[in-house]
């Protein structure tokens, strides 16, 4: 089993997505970059668990 995120997570990463699709990879890192850039956070905690939510959505887009 996983970690459970957090509405916040959820609600900020799916607009994100919904925003930004056409911009984000399925490589952690580049989207860490693009997290910082579309959206300040104060943490760098929250802006990793964004990154790595968008990263998994991505993935699961590419699948498909």
């Amino acid at each position: 089993m996983g970690r459970v995120k957090t509405k916040l997570i959820k609600r900020i990463t799916h607009k994100l997505v919904r925003d930004h699709a056409q911009n984000f990879k399925t490589n952690f890192e580049e989207n860490k970059e693009l997290v910082q850039k579309y959206a300040d956070f104060p943490s760098k905690k929250v802006r990793n668990v964004i990154a790595g939510y968008v990263t998994r959505l991505m993935k699961t887009r590419e699948e498909i």
